[in-house]
């Protein structure tokens, strides 16, 4: 049994892809080729979204719209703890500093009345500007982006929204894009919307944040906006306005990416099912499995139960060869390089606690009902 079957997608796909590929390796056009702009037009399409923006991987995708707006030194980006590290580790990139935000104990996700309070007590100490905040789709599952977005509105704040784990995720049938200034995404292979290989994308609906974003993501080049009423000694492509960064997206995994998002909304179809299934089996069970928000279509890149016993259980489903994961056993608020920096009044006591209960189970769009009572049986069993 594999966690995330990757194989028995590519097998539904294989011929089609395989032509993408050679499509590409017949043109010769390895870098922003045709096929990256048709890739765009229907992401951005399928989002919802004015404009969508391939990028080198997530994490530069989170980097892009803080180089863009110029964010700095002295700047304070809100964002949960209970997360990858990519969501906080671009924000030292640029010299500013990330502030840590507590999460809400049923979805894991960013706990909006903490935020606010952080930002206030950001505001009092007056060493710091809240510039923005991150705001993440844990786990396949939407923000509260109308509670944030308001937040982020009365105090002037620009919104993201890392969409890494949660592309294709819908509230009340609005896109995180709709709610956020700029919504972020990654097509790491394990994603629900994965390539071959590194790849990421920014979504907006704002033209001249698109504009500003696209030159970022190559070296800082001219943009149409630079080039009015301005006259070039030398042609414009030997000229970066602004500092950049090389973040392309690579024409191969563009074209496979275009395959891959011709069955994505049957996908998450397929991955809602699995999860009914586990909650119908599971539910009584464990001490909680995941709960979601109430018009909340989730895209389910991980289904995270909690145990009392979370240790215990994941060393008994190892011995009937049943694969987990937990994320995220050591919150970014505790770890490492990111230990010395800000937290929200009263620190995060959700987002420890959920650290030593949280485990996830196999999960993807091919899960077979037969491996899925394998591993619900599996958990039934356990008697510590």
């Amino acid at each position: 049994m594999q966690f995330i079957d990757l194989q028995a997608q590519r097998k539904r796909i294989e011929t089609q892809v395989n032509e993408a590929i050679s499509n590409v390796l017949t043109h010769g056009m390895y870098v922003m080729g045709p096929e990256v702009r048709s890739f765009e037009a229907s992401l951005a399409e399928f989002s919802n979204a004015k404009h969508a923006l391939g990028c080198g991987n997530g994490t530069d995708a989170l980097a892009l719209p803080l180089m863009a707006w110029g964010v700095g030194a002295g700047d304070a980006v809100f964002c949960p703890s209970f997360t990858f590290c990519a969501t906080a580790e671009v924000v030292p990139w640029v010299g500013a500093e990330p502030v840590f935000v507590d999460i809400l104990p049923d979805t894991f996700n960013m706990d909006p009345d903490h935020l606010e309070k952080a930002i206030q007590a950001v505001q009092a100490e007056g060493r710091l500007t809240p510039k923005v905040i991150i705001a993440v789709d844990l786990f396949g599952q939407s923000a509260d982006y109308p509670k944030i977005r308001e937040i982020a509105d009365r105090y002037g704040l620009k919104l993201i929204a890392d969409s890494a784990q949660g592309f294709g995720t819908t509230l009340n049938g609005k896109h995180p894009s709709d709610f956020a200034d700029v919504a972020t995404t990654s097509f790491f292979p394990a994603k629900p919307l994965g390539c071959y290989g590194d790849g990421g994308a920014v979504l907006t609906n704002d033209d001249q944040q698109a504009e500003l974003i696209d030159s970022v993501r190559v070296h800082g080049k001219v943009t149409p906006s630079d080039l009015k009423g301005v006259s070039f000694e030398h042609d414009p492509k030997y000229f970066n306005m602004r500092i950049g960064l090389n973040s392309r997206l690579d024409t191969i995994q563009a074209a496979i990416l275009i395959e891959k998002l011709n069955i994505f909304a049957e996908e998450i179809e397929l991955r809602n099912k699995v999860a009914d299934r586990y909650a119908e089996g599971l539910s009584g069970v464990v001490k909680a499995v995941p709960q979601v928000m109430g018009g909340v279509i989730s895209t389910w890149a991980q289904y995270v139960i909690e145990h009392e016993n979370r240790d215990g259980l994941q060393a008994h489903l190892r011995g009937q060869d049943v694969p987990t994961a937990v994320y995220y056993p050591v919150p970014m608020h505790v770890n490492g390089a990111y230990a010395d920096f800000g937290q929200g009044p009263g620190g995060l006591p959700v987002t420890e606690a959920k650290a030593a209960t949280v485990l996830a189970l196999p999960m993807h769009p091919y899960l077979s009902e037969a491996d899925q009572d394998r591993v619900i049986e599996a958990i039934r069993s356990f008697n510590g």
